[in-house]
């Protein structure tokens, strides 16, 4: 069964609590997290404090993706404010398997993202020792973007690496999920989808999850 976790860059952040709630109700596996430093990708979203915050209130685990330069400096930052999964950018890392490692040496999860221009071929080297790997569908930074077509050969290319080296990393996909795509995408090889403007624009935010969760 495929995971769903929802993205609080999307949520109201006038009633972040109240929406958390939401997520906790739901049948959503994670919450995701869009960390930006408005260098490494145009845009600021929230930092370490709001981590914290969000952490003690969620019930679920914290999938968290940062959309930041030089990550290396705020990975143990982030697993200390409570972060359960941590995902760096391939083209922000300059020594990946390094990084790689600094998160799994934390004790969580260490996923790899690739943006829509990256090759899956990058990651031939390290797909054994990653325990998922993110597939931008969007050009990071905003939410609401139009869902890249690409990306579900990707998914494939994808899978096919996993399955020739034997690795158990998960495929998540960020950016533009809907409940049109999320089937699609599931039956090319997803695990893991990330979904903003799709819930927390929906009238009913919990059947929404629930649609996505049980195609």
């Amino acid at each position: 069964m495929h995971l769903i976790a929802p993205s609080l860059l999307s949520a109201d952040f006038l009633n972040l609590e109240k929406d958390i709630e939401m997520v906790n109700r739901s049948q959503a596996d994670w919450f995701h997290l869009d960390v930006m430093d408005g260098v490494f990708v145009p845009n600021i979203s929230f930092g370490l404090p709001v981590v914290e915050k969000i952490k003690q209130a969620a019930l679920k685990p914290l999938d968290v993706h940062l959309m930041i330069v030089d990550p290396d400096r705020y990975i143990e930052r982030f697993r200390k404010a409570g972060a359960d999964i941590i995902s760096v950018h391939a083209e922000a890392c300059t020594h990946l398997h390094r990084s790689v490692f600094l998160i799994k040496n934390t004790g969580a999860k260490a996923g790899i993202v690739l943006n829509p221009h990256s090759p899956v071929c990058l990651l031939t080297e390290i797909i054994a020792d990653a325990d998922m790997v993110l597939l931008m569908s969007v050009n990071p930074g905003f939410g609401g973007q139009k869902f890249i077509e690409n990306t579900y050969r990707k998914v494939r290319e994808l899978k096919e690496l996993i399955l020739k080296k034997n690795s158990a990393s998960l495929i998540e996909i960020d950016g533009g999920v809907d409940l049109a795509n999320a089937p699609l995408l599931v039956r090319e090889g997803a695990d893991i989808l990330v979904t903003g403007n799709t819930v927390f624009a929906s009238s009913n935010p919990e059947e929404t999850i629930r649609q996505l969760k049980n195609f």
